[in-house]
């Protein structure tokens, strides 16, 4: 088929003739033959929808922006597959207030014929259930599931002890009162909390004029209680009268869509969305925010999100012209909106990590770290090294694994050094990571069934060195030479040896602001050293030199002798004959041969 060099949009279809696809594009011809020239640009995703395509349409329009508007239209009509769909679970939802002696006040979703009245619709849920919940708490009302009057009274629970329920079931409030504060908490959920609060100090005035001290009480706490929800509804207007807020966290399978909505200088509603995990973050914004305004009638002018999303000026353009006003996207870098959008990411790593089982401080601390450091993806899998030694004798080093932010011991190693003496932490560190990957090569070359060493088996998503940028240099060159695409970085302390910053090519990355992936790269560091500088003590602990035990007429007892002696295989590098074999059990001939086998005598 004959593709046009103009813009339009593209449909791709299966064997079925099913609609999988449907994007837009400036130049439909470029576009389209981008998808079936080399897969060597293009995300599994793409790769696996080409594999299914069997056919493909196109629909050519005058601009780009008609193209999206279009683009748009199709996929809300079709529900391709292979595009970022939100499932939109919104409905309307109502305050119920049950008909009975005793009545009930519940957030619910389906209005029912049952005599009860009912508040709304609305399409917030979490702005119902928050109202519900705010009423039930200022206006003492029972927030179990009992049905009044019950058959025998009851001691009271810990909502009365606390004075957020009156406590019906004991007996401590009359009927009558009970239904007042149910008529003052349907004129809150009604009419807001002014008209009520005229109403209560009305009523509390007389009550103080009468004597009747414990009425006027009880009425001022529910003024005061009414008037510090109004003040909460205010804590985060930030002086915008009407913003969204989006926010995206995302593990290496999962991703979560979080938007915080503003309206009239208040939150007003919250939403959230899990979804597969996108490859490519600014199309996936793109793709989001185009499904979630083409779901939602209310537009704001301004949209606040934490990374600019693909084709921001057209989807900017086609948002204005739906609301009929400019509409502008915002990356906040400081002050309150950035508070905000910081806000937003928490509430998405909290809503992703239930859906995984985790918690969400450990998602939003490689959520952050990913953010700082340019990955790609959070890495869910990082290793972490440190080398040890005294003054250059027993090298050794550590090796530990942290997975999804926690200490995984399984797959933790230790390496001796032997490709050299004494002290080089860069050589050290280059060789410890060869061998680790020369394993990894040989474990994963191994057939379908064999064992496998779990410890090498993995590639890291991440890869942390206790040391500054020479041993980062030093690890990329191995890495490199070897074929192994890791990220690596160094891992800076300062001088009371306390994580500092991280430091890569560009320079060191202050990691102290974020307070999430700075408490998460200090645990690394802290464990990583503890590990290695065990290892290390170990060695030493026993007294033996493996360097040492490798000279003729050198053994395990001489050599403890020599180390007990001299302190450091450094040290013996440096003695003479003569101060060698004035060591007590170091006769004359052992001590040549360990002088000559430090200074390379041809003898």
């Amino acid at each position: 088929m004959s593709l046009p060099l103009r813009p339009g949009v593209y449909l791709m279809k299966n064997k079925s003739g099913e609609i999988i696809y449907v994007g837009k594009a400036k130049a439909l011809k470029n576009r389209v033959s981008s998808y079936f020239g080399s897969h060597y640009n293009h995300t599994a995703k793409v790769i696996k929808m080409v594999e299914n395509v069997q056919d493909f349409d196109y629909i050519v329009t005058d601009s780009e922006f008609e193209a999206l508007v279009l683009e748009c239209s199709l996929i809300k009509q079709h529900s391709p597959k292979y595009n970022i769909l939100l499932k939109d679970d919104k409905g309307y939802h109502y305050v119920k207030i049950t008909n009975s002696p005793w009545p009930r006040i519940d957030a619910v979703m389906q209005l029912e014929n049952d005599g009860s009245e009912y508040i709304g619709p609305y399409t917030s849920s979490f702005a119902v259930r928050q109202t519900v919940e705010q009423a039930r708490k200022i206006f003492r009302l029972p927030q179990c599931g009992k049905t009044f009057p019950v058959p025998h009274k009851q001691r009271p629970c810990l909502n009365y002890h606390i004075s957020q329920c009156s406590a019906p079931c004991a007996g401590k409030i009359s009927q009558c009162d009970y239904a007042k504060s149910v008529e003052q908490a349907v004129d809150f959920l009604k009419g807001g909390s002014a008209s009520l609060i005229k109403s209560m100090q009305e009523e509390m005035e007389r009550a103080a004029e009468n004597l009747e001290f414990e009425k006027a009480a009880s009425l001022r706490d529910k003024i005061n209680a009414v008037s510090k929800f109004g003040e909460k509804q205010k804590v985060v207007s930030v002086g915008v009268a009407e913003q969204d807020v989006f926010a995206l966290s995302q593990t290496a399978d999962k991703a979560c869509l979080a938007v915080l909505r503003f309206f009239a200088g208040r939150l007003c509603d919250t939403e959230h969305f899990i979804l597969e995990a996108p490859e490519d973050g600014a199309q996936a914004r793109y793709e989001l925010l185009m499904r979630y305004y083409s779901m939602r009638e209310r537009i704001p002018p301004r949209i606040l999100i934490d990374a600019l999303p693909a084709d921001c000026d057209l989807l900017a353009e086609w948002l204005s012209e739906k609301l009929g006003k400019k509409v502008s996207f915002t990356v906040p870098q400081r002050g309150d909106q950035l508070k905000l959008l910081e806000m937003c990411r928490s509430n998405a790593a909290e809503k992703l990590a239930l859906s995984l089982g985790r918690r969400g401080t450990d998602t939003q601390a490689l959520d952050e770290l990913a953010r700082l450091l340019g990955l790609e993806s959070p890495p869910e899998y990082i290793e972490s090294y440190d080398i040890s030694h005294t003054a250059g004798s027993e090298n050794v080093a550590g090796m530990v694994v942290f997975k999804n932010a926690h200490p995984y011991k399984a797959a933790y190693k230790r390496f001796k050094i032997k490709g050299f003496d004494g002290q080089d932490d860069c050589a050290s560190m280059a060789e410890v990571l060869e061998r680790r990957f020369r394993h990894y090569l040989e474990e994963t070359a191994k057939p379908e069934g064999e064992k496998r060493d779990e410890g090498f088996t993995h590639l890291p998503d991440l890869i942390l060195l206790d040391g500054a940028q020479m041993q980062v240099n030093a690890v990329k060159a191995v890495l490199m030479r070897m074929g192994i695409k890791v990220p690596v970085y160094g891992m800076v302390k300062d001088s009371s040896h306390r994580t500092r910053a991280i430091t890569g090519e560009g320079g060191e990355i202050a990691i102290n602001s974020k307070r999430s992936a700075f408490t998460l790269v200090s645990t690394i560091q802290e464990e990583v050293h503890r590990f290695a500088i065990e290892y290390h003590r170990k060695r030493r602990s026993s007294g033996i030199s493996t360097t040492l035990v490798q000279i003729e007429g050198v053994g395990p007892k001489k050599a403890q002798v020599l180390m007990k002696a001299f302190k450091s295989v450094a040290a013996i590098k440096k003695a003479s004959v003569d101060e060698l074999s004035a060591v007590k059990g170091v006769d004359k001939r052992t001590a040549k041969a360990v002088f000559d086998y430090f200074n390379g005598s041809d003898v």
